[in-house]
C-alpha cells in the first residue's frame, strides 16, 4: 500500500515537501478486500432496510426476515418517526426538506463513498474517509440510543450496521496510521 501524498495546498504553501507530480492530485488503487467486504455488506443491509421500510408501507402486516419477535423487530424501526431523517430533519427543515429521506438512502450514500474514497490514494481522501466515519459513529450512537432506550427495541440489521461502521473507522484510522508511520520512517 502507498502512502497518500501531501494536500495540494500544504505543497503549494510549502507546509509540507514537494515529492513530485503525484502530490497534485489523487491516484486510483484498489479499495482492499475488507473494505470492500465492509461497504458492500453495509450497502445490501442498507438496500434491504429500504426495501422493508417500502414494504411496510405498502402492507403494515408485512414480516421482515429480520423480524424475529416483538422485542426484536426491524420494520418497527424502519417504519418510526427515527427512520426518516435521524427523527431530526423534519423537525428543522420540514417535512418537505430534500434531507428528509430514509435514513438507508444516507447509508447507501456513506457506503457508496466510502467504497469509492477507498479507492483512491490522496491525503485528502484519506481525511475524507475518517471524517465520513466520525460523521456516521456519531449517527450510530444516537440511532442506538434511540432503539434501545426509546424504541425499546433490537435491530439486527441495525446494530450490524452500526459494527460496519465501527470497523471502516478502524480500517481508515489504521491506513492513515500505517501511512503516516511510512513517512516518518522515510
Amino acid at each position: 500500500m502507498s502512502c497518500p501524498a501531501p494536500a495540494p495546498w500544504l505543497v503549494l504553501f510549502r507546509l509540507a515537501p514537494w515529492t513530485g507530480p503525484e502530490d497534485m492530485g489523487a491516484t486510483w488503487g484498489c479499495p482492499g478486500w475488507v473494505r470492500l467486504a465492509l461497504c458492500l455488506a453495509g450497502l445490501v443491509l442498507s438496500l434491504y432496510a429500504l426495501h422493508v421500510k417500502a414494504a411496510r408501507a405498502r402492507d403494515r402486516d408485512y414480516r421482515a426476515l429480520c423480524d424475529v419477535g416483538t422485542a426484536i423487530s426491524c420494520s418497527r424501526v424502519f417504519s418510526s418517526r427515527w427512520g426518516q431523517g435521524f427523527g431530526l430533519v423534519e423537525h428543522m427543515l420540514g417535512p418537505d426538506s430534500v434531507f428528509n429521506q430514509s435514513n438507508s438512502i444516507f447509508g447507501c450514500i456513506f457506503y457508496t463513498l466510502q467504497l469509492l474514497l477507498g479507492c483512491l490514494r490522496g491525503r485528502w481522501a484519506s481525511i475524507l474517509l475518517v471524517l465520513s466515519s466520525l460523521v456516521s459513529l456519531a449517527g450510530s450512537v444516537y440511532l442506538a440510543w434511540i432503539l434501545f432506550f426509546v424504541l425499546y427495541d433490537f435491530c439486527i440489521v441495525c446494530i450490524t450496521t452500526y459494527v460496519i461502521n465501527v470497523g471502516l473507522m478502524v480500517l481508515n484510522i489504521q491506513e492513515v496510521q500505517g501511512c503516516q508511520g511510512k513517512v516518518k520512517g522515510h
